[in-house]
């Protein structure tokens, strides 16, 4: 052997690990996230003063402080959700979920003002914000 030149090894044999499905993950564990991509003209933050949009900006601050598991577990009135029947609306569903089952639910933003939107996931959308109670019969 030359002087300067490493010895080769060989290579030890080991046991393939195969890769592990990847498992869905538990959204209600997950902090919520919020959209306004689909706000509707009729009810959104346009309408609202100045305070109301300081308390709805607050709101989703202290909402996303937890998890989806323990806002269900909040009372409705507090940082807890409601279920809206899409039959109590008194306006239609955007375009993007005609047709579609979609569940709504209800986060209290300012007193008892509700932004009522659907989950995806971990994420909130929110169709409307009804400052003046005129979406649903409350």
């Amino acid at each position: 052997m030359r002087a300067g030149r490493l010895k080769k090894k060989t290579p030890n044999k080991g046991l393939r690990i195969a890769p592990s499905e990847p498992s869905s993950p538990n959204h209600d564990l997950e902090h919520p996230l919020f959209s306004l991509k689909h706000i509707t003209k009729t009810h959104c933050l346009s309408h609202c003063t100045k305070d109301e949009k300081a308390a709805f900006a607050d709101t989703l601050f202290k909402l996303s402080r937890s998890t989806w598991r323990q806002l269900r577990q909040m009372p409705r009135h507090g940082m807890g959700y409601e279920k809206i029947a899409t039959s109590s609306l008194n306006t239609e569903l955007p375009a993007h979920l005609s047709g579609q089952d979609v569940n709504l639910i209800a986060f209290r933003f300012n007193g008892k003002a509700p932004m009522v939107g659907y989950r995806d996931k971990s994420v909130f959308h929110i169709l409307w914000v009804d400052r003046d109670f005129t979406l649903y019969d409350h």
